[in-house]
């Protein structure tokens, strides 16, 4: 059993190196690092292949947490999107980017480096300790104003990846957007359309490029209405046992 702690001082160690990442992901810093969509390779890979060790997963998620909560729930006004639940594909593939400045995230940049965290092994181990956590029940969601609008879209654009419920695709790298926070899903969605996310999935900035503001928060709102099955969720103030 962990003691949950206080991260302010973690925080602060890794303030310079954070204003250092900032520096390096600027677009004209990276753009010759970024590996496109999906190619793999690198820790991508080998993190893939790697049998998870659950108890370091925990050791590690430590850190996760200064952010995104022991339960893995980030925050419902989407400053810190919802970990809990993801595919291990897709977390995998987001932390390995991260890592090697194919998406840009100096907010957790320096949290996710080898020596905050670990080399590969690490992150075979805290996303498989990740896709284990109950999602939250009560994420935050749209104003609820625009929901036909919202279901049509999903339909016409976003099922065939998603799935009919945002499940997404675990082997195709194709995230849980069920259960996801509204206002880091707009935040997400906007950057991959205006072409700011330079991980995205091609096939997925071609599909959205004519959104328009009004689409993407109907769209969306309707996202954050989807329910996860319920051996996916957590209760109601769950707090993470492992952390006590």
């Amino acid at each position: 059993m962990k003691t949950r702690i206080n991260f302010t001082a973690l925080t602060s160690s890794l303030a310079t190196a954070l204003v250092a990442t900032m520096m390096l992901t600027t677009p004209a810093a990276a753009a010759d690092k970024a590996a496109g969509w999906n190619e793999g390779g690198g820790e991508q890979d080998e993190a893939l292949h790697l049998t998870p060790n659950l108890e370091n997963g925990i050791e590690v998620y430590e850190v996760c947490a200064a952010c995104h909560l022991y339960e893995g729930w980030g925050q419902p006004d989407g400053t810190f999107p919802q970990l809990a639940g993801q595919h291990r594909h897709v977390l995998i593939k987001q932390l390995a980017d991260i890592r090697a400045l194919n998406r840009d995230n100096p907010t957790m940049y320096p949290f996710a480096l080898p020596e905050s965290i670990g080399g590969p092994q690490s992150i075979a181990d805290v996303t498989a300790y990740i896709a284990t956590l109950p999602m939250n029940p009560e994420p935050g969601r749209g104003p609820g104003t625009d929901l036909e609008h919202g279901k049509q879209l999903y339909k016409d654009n976003c099922v065939r990846c998603h799935g009919e419920h945002g499940e997404g695709v675990e082997e195709k790298y194709y995230p849980r957007i069920q259960g996801q926070h509204y206002n880091y899903l707009m935040r997400q969605f906007a950057w991959i359309r205006d072409g700011k996310r330079r991980n995205a999935n091609p096939d997925m900035v071609k599909q959205i490029q004519e959104f328009s503001d009004k689409d993407m928060a109907a769209v969306l709102d309707y996202v954050s209405r989807q329910q996860p099955p319920a051996d996916k969720l957590g209760v109601v103030g769950w707090e993470n046992p492992d952390f006590k």
